[in-house]
């Protein structure tokens, strides 16, 4: 088989404000990766070393055909985590039961990538023995880090990270805008005040205030917010008085981590009672989060009493079948991301230092939130479900510190963004057998890190392991559905080790860790779950759970080629239907494992009828997942008859629906079948290109099939098939171009009709072809959401309004009937 061709997949940071020019380490960085494998950006706090990475990574990108990728580590803590985190970044989903470094390491192993790792320096040893696997394995992975230390390796090479230079305010300061200070400085004053320039009046008072700053990029920004109520002799004067204060009399005496802190903590002063105390409070959330999350989290007086931190609670309530003792929820209408726990609680007037912090309303935290966006504490993006925010890390640190001054309330806060987290995991389990799935999957995704916070506080925390346990099993479909399989089985072990008693939560952890160890192949460790998981349920009474455990033994049957067996355990459990409180998710899919088997066994005809009738269930409720699995089954039945016009038909929209919820192993597996049917009506180039895509999706699950031998002998018939027709110099070829479309192109070719160059963009089944017209801005705006461009760069390119751009992405998804920029990209790909 030939080598995929390389390439380009470049996942960079959007840039929210303007670089400052910094051009010798740019050239210097650019140098060093020209001959250095490992090279790491240190410097201290506040100094610019992501934003420089970001620009480093941007300028090399063209000499890595596989792509730059940025490893975000801010939010991290778990030193386990650091390697998932990495396969994360890359999009590699390994569902192998091996440890997780080694298969990256092969995975990427003829691979020509740039890893990009930030914030290193609380893990810096685990960001070592990455690096150093990496490696010692790999010859074409270059790595850039960012630490305030170096890791430690001897293939390091270490750039220095300096703060900007600044001229001598008492010198010559005619040439003052060649000064990178001076000119963020200015830059950042104008954002707040309109038409702020640097003039023959005030160079010498920002030359004064940057030298007093000692020219760290993070200091000279937060001072410069303070231009909204004060001018630059004001600020200076009031930041002398704290350095006065913070060294006793004598300002030059302030070494430069403590000038970052002072200008940090003044502030801090100049926040208001309520901003300080939501900043401490936000300072437990990792990565991003939205509004909801910070009201949860900030507001006092909320009602934590419906989900007990830990301890007995009712079973799960998820988008079930009705039972008498859980309430009904089959509409799939829920929507998961509503407005955050109710606050009962009064503001207190600002609280004088060392006073207890001021109780908050969930509308005093939304007003702080804006204060602390406009004081640039809190930075503002774009996200999955609208506007997210994000802390920087210096300024994490020093929330966390002012937190941890009153007793209680770190943990106190900890436990409120768990409860929180667990609240939103159970209203989106109950809303994931509907129509919104693909926001869910992505703003699961989006708070990635936060689960992994609430998590984790919930298992190095006494008391709270029963809630950890919870939490992660019922984030099964997310674990499942998503590519997070080796994540949610790191949770799960932990979870199961820490909480051992014979609960509802233990029965239900079992049965996820038995789904998701068979995902990994790991069939022997998977039966063992789903069989202690069945005995359990029954012995606890549940009949959902039960009915949930032998959902995953039937498909260990399935998968370990023992399909006379599967074909009997799943018709007896389709014959019995629903069971009361059982996740019709997982009962569509044991709809779905009896298609699968009928078609393998011949009956074709059998397994159409049952797939017909699984649709409309999904239909009636607006799903999309077990649809797409539906859809494809639906397509193999009907090759199986030589109806190969429709098999296509409903392969390429399970295709479709894959790619909304990133269900990446099922694109694979539809790509193979697609692949089949092309070679089965002779349009094998088009089988050959398809089959080339699937291999390097598959490379990014794992370093083989998913599934059984059975199963995969669709794939090795079509590849056959298709080599025999061209020969292997052309097949290779063909596997080639294919190997080298990022995912979205080659979703997009698979849409596409076979043989020829598409006329028409492929669009939802719902749409009238004719109908759907972009206007040339929409058009325009489309391609650049296609190069995946954010809201801000799209309005940066075109010299528009965010908000237009946002309007513009709004109505090309109205148009077109799709939910996603996802979608966005493969139909632009489509119509090129």
């Amino acid at each position: 088989m030939g080598g995929s061709a390389p390439r380009r997949d470049h996942h960079l940071p959007a840039e929210t404000t303007s670089f400052v020019d910094r051009r010798g380490e740019l050239t210097l960085g650019r140098e060093l990766l020209a001959h250095a494998r490992l090279v790491t950006l240190t410097g201290p706090g506040g100094v610019g070393k992501t934003r420089l990475a970001g620009r480093i990574a941007a300028r090399v990108r063209r000499a890595f055909p596989d792509g730059v990728r940025f490893v975000h580590l801010s939010g991290l803590h778990d030193p386990a985590l650091v390697p998932l985190a990495a396969a994360d970044a890359l999009g590699l989903h390994d569902r192998s039961s091996r440890p997780t470094l080694d298969v990256l390491v092969e995975q990427v192993r003829d691979r020509r990538l740039l890893l990009v790792v930030d914030n290193c320096e609380h893990l810096a040893g685990a960001c070592a023995r990455l690096a150093g696997a990496l490696l010692h394995v790999t010859e074409g992975v270059r790595i850039l880090a960012t630490s305030r230390h170096r890791l430690g390796l001897t293939e390091e090479h270490l750039l220095e990270v300096r703060p900007l230079p600044v001229p001598d305010p008492d010198g010559d300061l005619s040439a003052a805008e060649g000064y990178p200070a001076l000119t963020l400085f200015a830059d950042r004053a104008a954002a707040v005040v309109p038409g702020f320039r640097l003039t023959a009046a005030n160079r010498a008072s920002v030359a004064r205030l940057c030298h007093r700053l000692d020219g760290l990029p993070l200091a000279i920004e937060l001072a410069a917010v303070r231009m909204r109520v004060l001018d630059v002799d004001q600020i200076l004067q009031r930041l002398d008085d704290r350095y006065r204060f913070l060294t006793t009399g004598s300002p030059t005496a302030l070494p430069r981590h403590q000038t970052l802190r002072a200008a940090v903590s003044w502030s801090h002063d100049l926040c208001t009672a309520t901003e300080q105390t939501v900043w401490a409070r936000l300072s437990v959330l990792a990565g991003s989060f939205d509004l909801e999350t910070a009201e949860a989290v900030c507001a006092d007086g909320t009602n934590s009493t419906e989900h007990p931190a830990s301890g007995e609670r009712p079973a799960h309530q998820g988008a079930r079948t009705e039972s008498p003792t859980r309430p009904p929820n089959n509409s799939g209408t829920h929507t998961p991301f509503g407005a955050a726990a109710p606050a009962v609680a009064t503001q207190s007037a600002a609280a004088p230092p060392g006073a207890a912090a001021p109780a908050l309303r969930t509308e005093d935290v939304l007003e702080a939130v804006a204060g602390l966006v406009d004081k640039s504490v809190l930075c503002r993006e774009s996200g999955p479900g609208g506007v997210r925010y994000r802390m920087l890390d210096t300024l994490r640190q020093y929330g966390l510190e002012r937190l941890r001054r009153g007793a209680g309330e770190e943990e106190a806060a900890r436990r409120r963004q768990r409860d929180w987290t667990a609240r939103r995991a159970e209203a989106c389990e109950r809303g994931w057998f509907g129509p919104g799935q693909p926001e869910t999957a992505a703003r699961l995704r989006a708070d990635r890190d936060n689960l992994r916070a609430a998590l984790d506080f919930s298992l190095s925390t006494p008391g709270e392991a029963l809630a950890g346990l919870r939490l992660a099993g019922t984030l099964w479909f997310h674990w499942h559905a998503c590519g997070a399989a080796r994540e949610g089985l790191y949770w799960l072990d932990r979870a199961l080790t820490a909480a051992p008693g014979p609960t509802r939560e233990r029965a239900r952890g079992l049965w996820v860790a038995g789904l998701l160890a068979a995902a990994t192949r790991d069939f022997p460790r998977g039966r063992r779950h789903a069989e202690d998981a069945l005995a359990l349920a029954r012995a606890l009474g549940d009949p959902a759970e039960a009915a949930h455990a032998e959902y995953v033994i039937g498909v260990i049957r399935l998968f370990g080629d023992d399909l006379p067996g599967a074909l009997e355990h799943f018709e007896a459990t389709v014959a019995r239907g629903p069971v009361p409180g059982q996740h019709l998710s997982l009962f569509g899919l044991d709809q779905v494992e009896l298609a699968c088997a009928l078609g393998f066994l011949g009956e074709a005809e059998r397994a159409v009828e049952v797939c017909e009738r699984t649709l409309r269930l999904c239909e009636r409720h607006g799903e999309q997942w077990v649809r797409s699995y539906v859809l494809r089954m639906l397509a193999l039945a009907h090759t199986v008859r030589g109806d190969r016009p429709r098999a296509e038909r409903h392969a390429r929209e399970a295709l479709r629906l894959k790619l909304a919820v990133h269900d990446v192993t099922g694109i694979a597996l539809t790509l193979d079948l697609l692949a089949s049917i092309a070679a089965g009506r002779d349009a094998h180039q088009h089988a050959a290109l398809l089959l080339g895509g699937a291999d390097r999706v598959w490379a990014d699950i794992d370093t083989g099939r998913w599934g059984a031998h059975t199963l995969n002998s669709v794939r090795r018939d079509s590849e056959e098939r298709a080599a025999r027709a061209l020969g292997r110099e052309g097949f290779e070829r063909a596997h080639r171009r294919g190997g080298a479309l990022g995912l979205t192109e080659l979703v997009g070719h698979a849409l596409q009709e076979t043989g020829r160059p598409p006329t028409e963009p492929a669009l939802p089944a719902s749409h009238d072809d004719t109908a759907v017209r972009l206007t040339r801005r929409e058009t325009e705006v489309a391609r650049l959401v296609a190069e995946g461009l954010a809201n801000q760069q799209i309005a940066d390119r075109l010299v528009i309004a965010r908000r237009t751009a946002e309007g513009h992405v709004e109505r090309i998804l109205s148009k077109l009937g799709f939910s996603n920029r996802t979608q966005i990209a493969a139909w632009v790909t489509a119509q090129r």
